[in-house]
Parts: structure tokens; sequence; C-alpha cells
């Protein structure tokens, strides 16, 4: 049962949280004992001139640097054993990651690729990182993946059309240096989008079947940061309180599943993404209000406490007393307020509209159920139930 008294683990890297970590890629490279360091970011976060301050604060430390750019939106095996190789050729030591999910998702599995000597597809799954990864620091640029935090990476397998998860605590960086200042390039789809997956992360974490009293706390505070603090992030994209507290919620929920686990909206968006090339927040917003009502039977309890953080969040600023939802409106209201968030962009909200056809649905739902994500989802679903959850978001 979820948030029983069952053995339970957590696994977090260094933290440094606020304005100026950027500034400290530098000395925490040469703490670990860097000497040349593989920097990978992606063009959009080169332009946004974030990776540009790392690079200076490196050679301000005395390393020297290379630059690895060559990652999508959706990090796939080709560009991660491109990057190995530079690494290798290279002869860096060390990684640093700057961006979002995709980069620091990519710079976890070159350094598996690299320390191992093994093709990126041999780790798909979980534990299946034998040798630990060279040192990782992860600047993030983003408020959703907690990939800077987290023991998964996330890689496109280009052959199958599918995302698949590697799930390591050898994948847990060693630093992560959280920079609410980066965030504040970020457009509003993407602010909305990355703030979702930061949701999806802290509702999937809590009605995990691994959750535990650690992972609670963070993932509820999430719920409650995100309501508070979406919405003002996408309305003020420079405002840098809303901007923390995104980041904060994105650090928090990363804490989360990292050690609770996900469920079934992750395992889904995971396997419309590699399909169809599309961005995994976007995905996830889409997908969550679908399985809040499919999960919801199985603890309705712990979707109960959820909305309550939900609306403890939205109260903050007024300080005013959060009463009780009664039961049979739980589930209405909490699918209410996710959908209203997943909407302030204007994100897509059917998957016809992202160009799934009705007919490649099976296809969807298969490789979906082999997902790991699907191991601690609270409700056991075979791939016929999660059609169904497909089709109704179709």
């Amino acid at each position: 049962m979820a948030g029983g008294e069952a053995l339970r683990k957590f696994v977090a890297p260094e933290i440094v949280f606020g304005e100026g970590a950027l500034e400290l890629s530098g000395r925490f490279s040469k703490n670990l004992g860097g000497r040349r360091i593989l920097v990978v970011s992606d063009p959009g976060v080169i332009a946004a001139g974030w990776t540009e301050k790392a690079r200076k604060s490196l050679e301000e430390a005395n390393l020297s640097v290379v630059v690895y750019e060559n990652v999508r939106s959706n990090p796939s095996t080709a560009s991660v054993m491109e990057g190995a190789s530079v690494f290798v050729r290279e002869q860096c030591d060390m990684i640093l990651a700057v961006g979002g999910g995709s980069p620091m998702d990519c710079a976890k599995a070159i350094g598996a690729v690299v320390s191992n000597e093994q093709h990126v597809l041999e780790f798909e799954g979980v534990d299946n990182v034998s040798l630990p990864p060279p040192p990782l620091v992860c600047v993030p640029t983003t408020a959703g993946s907690a990939a800077d935090v987290s023991q998964f990476a996330i890689i496109t397998d280009e052959v199958r059309k599918v995302k698949f998860a590697i799930i390591s605590k050898t994948m847990v960086p060693d630093v992560a240096l959280i920079d609410p200042r980066t965030t504040v390039t970020m457009e509003k789809e993407l602010t909305v989008a990355t703030g979702m997956d930061a949701l999806t992360h802290a509702v999937e974490a809590y009605v995990s079947d691994a959750s535990s009293p650690l992972t609670d706390l963070h993932a509820l505070e999430t719920v409650r940061l995100v309501a508070r603090h979406l919405p003002g992030a996408a309305a003020e994209l420079d405002n840098l309180k809303h901007r923390r507290g995104m980041m904060l919620a994105s650090l928090y929920a990363g804490l989360a599943f990292s050690n609770a686990g996900l469920g079934m909206v992750h395992a889904l968006a995971h396997s419309l993404g590699g399909a169809l090339d599309l961005p995994h927040g976007e995905c996830n917003a889409l997908l969550l209000r679908h399985g809040c009502a499919a999960n919801y039977s199985a603890v309705p309890e712990r979707f109960a406490r959820i909305l309550q953080a939900f609306k403890e969040g939205e109260s903050m600023a007024s300080m005013s007393p959060v009463a009780p939802t009664p039961p049979e409106k739980v589930l209405e209201e909490l699918v209410a307020r996710v959908g209203v968030l997943g909407d302030i962009s204007g994100i897509a909200v059917r998957l016809r509209d992202f160009g799934l056809r009705r007919e490649d649905i099976p296809r969807i739902a298969r490789f979906a159920y082999q997902d790991p994500c699907l191991l601690t989802n609270p409700r056991h679903m075979d791939a016929a139930e999660l059609e169904e959850v497909l089709h109704g978001a179709w």
C-alpha cells in the first residue's frame, strides 16, 4: 500500500540552491577533481547565454572546456553515443550539463557509456549500469524535469521510436547547482509544460506504491508550490519570486519521484514522446487529468490529500483556511484544477491535436505497458486498459 511501513531508501546529490549557483560551476567541478570538462548543452541554452556563463566559471577555475551541443529536445541514442565519443577523443575526465532535461539526461547517459564501455541501449531498465559514470555536475535551466537530482535518464531509441528509461542510483548527479535566474529565458509555453511535468512527478510519486513519508513530504509541497507559482511565472516571465518557487517545486518533485517512482502517466508520455517526437512536459500536461481519473479508485484518500494541497497553495497569498472537499467531489475538483493549469499556455487538450492517429493507439499502449514507470502505479493496468485511457484522451 502507498505510504506503508516497508523499508525505503532515499538518494540525492549535493544541492546548491539560489541565485548565483551557476557561477559555482568551476569551484565544484574542481572540487570533484575535474581538469578537462565536457560541457553538455543545447543550441537554445547556448543562445540564452547560460552555457557561456558556465564556461567562464570553469575557465576562471583554470579548467579546460569542451562543449558538446548536438542534443535535441528528446535526446537520442545517436546523440549519447556521439557525445561519449567526444568525451573519449578529447580526453575529458568529468561532465557538466547545462540545460533542461534533455542535456542533463544525455549527459548522464554519456557518462554511463564512457565508464562501462557499452552501448546506451544496454542500460535500459532498472539497475543495469554496473560502473559509476565520471563525476557529473548539473545546472538546470528549466523548472520541471528534475534530472539534476534524479536517478532517471530518459533517452529516445530512434529505431523503435520509443523513449526508454535508465534507472539507477549511478545516474544521480554528484552536484546540482540550481539557479532560478536561468529559467527567466523560458517562453510561456515551456514554462507551463515544464511546470506541469513537475506537478505530474509529484502526483505520481505521492500515489506510487513505493511512496514513503520522506517522498510524501516533498510531493505535497510541490503541489502547493505549483498551485501558487505556476500561474504567476507564466504571466510574468521575469518574476524571480515565481521562478524561484517553480525551481523549488521542480527540486522537491525530483526528490520525490526519484525515490518513490512514477506511474502510468509517465509510461504513456514516454511512449507518445518516442513515437511522435513530442515534448515530454506537454504530454504530461495533457495526460495528467486522465491519469488521475484512471487511478483515483485505487487510492482515493491520497488524491483527496493532493487536492487539499492544491487548495492550500492557492490560498497561501490570502492565508485563508482551506475547507476539506466532500469525497464525492474530490476527483471532479482535482481534474478541473489540473486542466486549468495545463490550459494556461494553450497546450493541446486532445491527443489528436498532437497528430496521434487512432490506429496508432494499440502500439503506444503496448510500449507503455513495458515501461518500468508502470511498476509503481497504484492500480495494476494491462495494455488494454492503457488503450482505454488513450482513447479517452484522443
